[in-house]
């Protein structure tokens, strides 16, 4: 009963930290400097360009090139999602198999398929994520297409459209960033296997990577120069 209570803690703890870091982050990026808030001003200055220019095949190439970035991790969520359900269909083995790697532990059947949905809960979420961003870059590249010769609109137009358009793209790029962040956090839920507490820790670090590169990498401070 214990360990079943530490569990549960561990799960709870868990899903606090990532919904409690996605809200901070979100809350952050509008008004402090961080990776969001800088590439929120690169693509308004890019869709800025965009209109000013005859050929907008680069434009069309650089939203391409998101679309494969997200298609690979898409792809890659449903062959982890296949393999989870594998595993699970072979959770008594998988049992013995644990056991023998943590002997101080005791493992059952039901016990690892609970930690294997886990795992399968983020990856669909993830899915769902990378998807909805693949549709949204979609839009972008249409956005794209149907822009108008920013030479013939006055500045306030230039401006409003850039400013629709690069929100579209800013849109896509969040769905983008919440699917790699439940990645990030899956990471953490492999920990759950071996240990409770080791997970609740795990899933603190990961937190605080994710936070030191969004808001003090170097990455960051090179966008910030720019």
């Amino acid at each position: 009963m214990m360990m079943a209570m530490l569990d549960l803690m561990a799960v709870l703890w868990f899903l606090a930290l990532w919904v409690g870091y996605t809200l901070f982050a979100k809350r952050q990026a509008r008004s402090v400097s961080c990776l969001s808030f800088e590439l929120r001003r690169k693509r308004n200055d890019w869709m800025q360009k965009m209109l000013l220019r005859d050929n907008k095949m680069a434009d069309v190439g650089l939203i391409s090139t998101l679309e494969r970035n997200v298609t690979f991790f898409a792809s890659s969520t449903l062959l982890i999602l296949a393999g989870l359900l594998t595993a699970m269909a072979s959770a008594d083995k998988l049992s013995l198999m644990l056991s023998n790697v943590v002997p101080w532990a005791t493992y059952s059947e039901s016990t690892v398929q609970l930690k294997l949905l886990l795992l399968a809960f983020i990856f669909v979420f993830a899915f769902f994520q990378f998807t909805w961003s693949l549709r949204q870059y979609g839009f972008c590249g249409v956005l794209i297409g149907a822009a108008p010769d920013g030479r013939g609109m006055s500045d306030e137009d230039q401006q409003l459209y850039a400013n629709r358009a690069s929100k579209v793209i800013d849109q896509a790029g969040h769905s983008f960033n919440y699917g790699l962040r439940s990645i990030y956090f899956s990471l953490s839920a492999l920990a759950w296997f071996i240990d409770p507490i080791l997970f609740m820790v795990a899933a603190v670090v990961v937190m605080l990577v994710m936070k030191q590169r969004e808001f003090h990498s170097k990455v960051l401070k090179a966008l910030q120069e720019c």
